[in-house]
């Protein structure tokens, strides 16, 4: 039995890899940066992005995103309030979007195409574990971790961290009053991602925003981070 549901298994994620690539090449030709957001619950991930959504809407770029949620389309809704087109993805139970959810959405999101896109945002299942070994096509998987969830989400989360490309701490204004040891969390981020790039921010104070609004710019413009 377990050998069948480990082949079962990988069964499914090379399947999913081969719809990866696909939409990875469209999203290349199309010019369009992909970004997959993945954090735990309440990390602040949705707030995060309705900013960032924002302050790009004003600076002219062209900007969508889509949402997964295991149910209710409230942060849809939510960051729909930014001007930017925004779609629902609801799971259903399943803990991870993947590749092919995305391209049925893609495919079926009326008014919208890839290449009148600067930039796609994906805004991950809240779970640290399943979609880390679900790839999206992206260019950039970027992790959240909020001081209110400790220094050591790197540590028992490992997979998810090594796997990203950049990590975001948030809610940086509530540091201290959380008691929050920034230099140990940032150490642990590089103890499992040596050298990740990595951003502290705050939606309230708009702490860090222009850096990362910076890294996103410099890497559609190809001239890295």
């Amino acid at each position: 039995m377990t050998t069948r549901i480990v082949e079962l298994r990988r069964g499914i994620l090379k399947k999913n890899d081969e719809l990866a690539a696909g939409l990875r090449e469209r999203y290349t030709a199309a010019g369009v940066l992909v970004l997959n957001l993945v954090s735990s619950p309440g990390t602040g991930k949705t707030a995060f992005l309705e900013l960032t959504l924002k302050e790009f809407k004003s600076r002219g770029a062209r900007v969508a995103a889509l949402v997964g949620d295991l149910e209710t389309d409230n942060d849809a809704r939510r960051l729909a309030a930014s001007g930017a087109p925004v779609r629902q993805i609801n799971t259903h139970g399943i803990c991870h979007l993947d590749a092919e959810m995305i391209g049925k959405h893609l495919k079926e999101w009326e008014g919208v195409k890839l290449d009148q896109l600067d930039y796609l945002f994906i805004e991950n299942v809240g779970n640290l574990v399943c979609p880390s070994s679900y790839d999206l096509g992206e260019a950039i998987r970027v992790v959240l971790l909020s001081v209110t969830e400790g220094e050591d989400k790197p540590l028992k989360y490992p997979t998810m961290f090594n796997s990203a490309d950049a990590a975001v701490i948030t809610k940086m204004d509530l540091a201290i009053p959380c008691g929050f040891d920034r230099w140990a969390a940032l150490k642990n981020i590089n103890e499992i991602r040596p050298g990740i790039r990595i951003f502290e921010t705050s939606v309230k104070t708009g702490a860090g925003l222009e850096e990362w609004l910076g890294y996103l710019e410099a890497l559609r413009a190809g001239r890295g981070a």
